[in-house]
């Protein structure tokens, strides 16, 4: 509803509703964060400050609108007169026409990470922002070692204060782990206790936040926003504070650390996922008598979603069938980033001594494609293969192997278009992946290409000289 006093369904104020921005709720239902124009404004008014005309000339805008990210990379350059360059993702940004007027790139660092491994950030970038992922200090290191990154800026923030809360420019080349920063103009920070106190210097503590950009509340949920945007108790004009949820320390010199997070909530290639909300889907499944979600980081810097089940009844008989029923039945209901990558099927969950799920006890997921093994029969097969086996990590790639199934989730889908595109010269779309993610149906949509005038030459040419290299015998 509109504030008391605005001009709602007439002539817009800085207090109207400038739009919904959806997260993820443990109750199973998802939240609409609701923000003002005022909030948009503020953080409009101070990226102007803190980025310059030339590194606005050119903003790479890669990220969903569903996501806050896009905040930034569409309305900020927009109001200052630069240039929006849009692209399907990060990941795409190398293959871009407009690749080398690139200025600034804002994402999550698990995209940049795979950029600086492909050497693929084209050398016009000059500043990048990373947020929505803990920062990495190597990350960091290896931007700056290119030469033409000027500026690497750590930033956070939670929906529910518009996008970006704190920023910090890193250093170069120091062992200090990056912070988070401190709060932007018009930003305040508290590091409190569960009873709402400030702690001292150096003690963890839970972040809250206040100030211009902090949301409205959650849309027709009157008592979560009464529960998460609380009185700030410093204040004297019955100013509000966002419980954040988020465990941070105050460093001596006034910057933040970041620690992690105080309930289930966890973050997954940038995106903040509601562990319960995922939980609560799958226990309204008919077949599913109980059900954990944990994000698994089995590999380093791999963070998978892994779903715990324990079947009712007849479906337990037929554990794989089930699973992919499961599967199925998430991806009709939550976006690509919340479907688990691997179902493990337990007959019962473990539990502690205090009868709670015993999470620590949670086995590892067997990464499998539930299918009867078929070599690869062509030279494409057995290239395509070998790309799923270099990214997956795995032993064995069947091609009628389910790419998800095996551990794949989208941005390992992205970096195999993209190694597609680099080797054969194909562009093919990444939603060919989701709708047929094995190796045979990869195969043929790589063929279906060569349709095109030159291009079955230039597939041919490829797959020799991949197999020359490996007929050629190390010298000596």
């Amino acid at each position: 509803p509109p504030r008391a006093g605005s001009q709602e369904g007439g002539v817009a104020t800085s207090e109207n509703l400038a739009y919904l921005i959806y997260t993820s709720g443990s109750t199973g239902r998802p939240k609409g964060v609701a923000i003002e124009h005022r909030s948009a404004v503020a953080l409009a008014l101070w990226a102007r400050r803190a980025f310059s005309p030339a590194e606005l000339s050119g903003v790479l805008f890669a990220t969903s609108v569903c996501f806050d990210l896009s905040v930034f990379e569409l309305f900020v350059p927009l109001a200052w007169g630069g240039r929006v360059i849009v692209a399907d993702n990060a990941l795409a940004l190398p293959r871009l026409a407009a690749a080398g007027e690139v200025t600034l790139v804002n994402t999550v660092p698990s995209a940049m990470a795979e950029l600086v491994r492909q050497g693929a950030l084209p050398a016009s970038v000059r500043t990048v922002n990373l947020a929505g992922e803990p920062l990495p200090r190597p990350l960091v290191d290896a931007l700056y070692s290119l030469g033409t990154v000027e500026r690497v800026c750590n930033l956070y923030g939670p929906s529910e204060d518009t996008t970006y809360s704190t920023a910090a420019l890193q250093e170069r080349f120091t062992d200090r782990p990056p912070g988070i920063g401190r709060p932007l103009a018009g930003t305040r920070a508290h590091v409190l206790d569960r009873a709402g106190r400030p702690v001292p210097v150096g003690v963890s503590g839970e972040l809250h936040l206040g100030g211009a950009g902090l949301a409205r509340g959650y849309f027709g949920r009157p008592e979560l926003t009464a529960e998460r945007f609380v009185p700030d108790p410093h204040a004297t004009q019955g100013e509000r504070l966002y419980r954040t949820g988020d465990l941070v320390r105050l460093l001596p010199g006034g910057d933040l650390h970041f620690l992690g997070r105080i309930d289930h909530q966890v973050k997954v290639r940038g995106f903040r996922i509601e562990l319960g909300e995922i939980e609560a889907l799958l226990r309204r499944h008919p077949s599913v008598r109980e059900a954990v979600v944990l994000a698994r980081e089995d590999q380093p810097g791999d963070r998978r979603l892994v779903a715990y089940v324990v079947f009712a009844g007849d479906a337990a008989d037929a554990a794989d069938a089930a699973s992919e029923a499961l599967r199925a039945f998430l991806a009709e209901r939550l976006p690509e980033y919340m479907v688990p990558a691997a179902f493990v099927v337990l007959p019962a969950l473990p539990l502690t001594a205090s009868g709670k799920v015993d999470r620590k006890a949670l086995p590892a997921p067997e990464w499998r494609s539930g299918e009867s093994f078929v070599a690869p029969r062509t030279p494409l097969e057995e290239v395509l293969a070998g790309f799923w086996r270099e990214l997956l990590g795995v032993e064995r790639v069947g091609v009628k192997d389910s790419f998800f199934r095996l551990g794949g989730h989208s941005l390992l889908a992205t970096q195999l278009v993209g190694r597609v595109a680099k080797t054969f010269q194909v562009e093919l779309p990444l939603r060919r992946l989701f709708e047929t993610p094995t190796v045979e149906a990869l195969a043929a949509a790589v063929v279906a290409v060569e349709a095109k005038p030159g291009q079955s030459e230039k597939i041919a040419k490829v797959l020799l000289r991949i197999k020359g290299r490996k007929e050629e015998k190390p010298a000596g």
